[in-house]
């Protein structure tokens, strides 16, 4: 897979998270993939709080399918667009990845 496919399939549920993290690695690592699987990470974890918390839930899976949006139109471009408000935090957060 290129790195574009796999920032595409980063975005498609958990599984296709699962499957851009594991042909990440080593050799085959790229810079676009690993930005968009920090960036999904947290749209996931952001959309599990949502869940926790019924007062905010509407609003932040509202909130969660816009910004999932944004990003992938950018990895569909083949750019580095980081999700407004929070995606430099989850480039910071999630560096290790």
């Amino acid at each position: 897979m290129d790195d574009k496919t796999k920032a595409i399939v980063s975005h498609i549920t958990l599984i296709g998270w699962i499957v851009a993290l594991v042909q990440n690695q080593g050799e085959n690592k790229t810079e676009l993939t690993t930005f968009y699987i920090r960036q999904m990470l947290g749209l996931m974890l952001l959309s599990v709080v949502g869940s926790i918390i019924p007062v905010l839930n509407f609003f932040l899976w509202i909130v969660v399918l816009v910004l999932w949006i944004m990003s992938l139109i950018g990895s569909l471009n083949g750019e580095k667009k980081l999700t407004p408000y929070v995606g430099e935090y989850f480039q910071d957060w999630f560096k290790g990845l």
